[in-house]
């Protein structure tokens, strides 16, 4: 489903990252973790037309992304939640999800995708008409992955998504990737939580200042030096 080879992204002078090659297949989970400044923001911007590469592809089901802009990728199938959410305060809840529909193909289905939406994030529903900047942080991450949804994607670039919420809420959360990951969305996850990453994902890669270190299932990951000693401090 994605491919990505080859893959060297600078801002300005400084270089982000080195040769990155990833793939993620449908149906699957696939997790990206790291230390903070490896590069793993910069590798999901990249995939979804938001900052370009300096050399190398990004490949969705056959079609080559890599100059295209954001709009265009999102149009291709491709949908991210980003980090810190980054929803528009003084929209309603109802108001943001109709954002997420502006795909063509997404539009005619929007109000049977926002029944999906609020049956998979009940609080949504409660809170339907009001700003989402009164939401929780937890609310609003709920609502931001919901707004990805409304563009009906195969792929959805999880960008930390557990950040700042309290367990509880992020239990809601990722119970809540995994269903979407069961209704047939594939999944990258990107995530500071490296233990709940790995219980979700099928396969992970270990980014270390720039360069993919490790490509392995989580058992593997779960036991590596590198990964214990660049990501957990052990």
């Amino acid at each position: 489903m994605l491919e990505v080879s080859g893959l060297a992204v600078h801002y300005g002078d400084a270089q982000a990252l080195w040769d990155v090659a990833i793939d993620v297949a449908d149906g699957e989970i696939v997790t990206i973790i790291g230390p903070n400044g490896a590069g793993k923001t910069t590798l999901v911007h990249t995939i979804a037309g938001l900052h370009p590469a300096t050399r190398g592809r990004v490949v969705f089901d056959g079609a080559d992304l890599t100059r295209l802009a954001a709009h265009r990728v999102c149009a291709r199938g491709v949908a991210i939640v980003p980090e810190g959410r980054r929803v528009f305060p003084h929209m309603t809840v109802e108001e943001n999800l109709c954002l997420g529909a502006y795909r063509k193909a997404a539009r005619p289905a929007h109000r049977e995708v926002i029944e999906r939406v609020v049956d998979l994030f009940p609080r949504l529903a409660e809170r339907f008409r009001q700003p989402a900047g009164r939401l929780s942080g937890g609310e609003q991450q709920m609502l931001a992955i919901g707004r990805a949804l409304m563009a009906r994607p195969r792929l959805l670039l999880l960008d930390e998504p557990s950040l700042g919420l309290a367990p509880v809420v992020v239990d809601e959360v990722f119970a809540a990737v995994q269903t979407i990951n069961a209704d047939g969305v594939s999944v990258l996850l990107v995530e500071q939580d490296v233990e709940r990453a790995l219980s979700v994902a099928g396969r992970g890669y270990l980014l270390v200042e720039g360069r993919i270190m490790i490509s392995a299932p989580p058992e593997r990951l779960r036991e590596s030096e590198d990964v214990r000693q660049t990501v957990l401090g052990i």
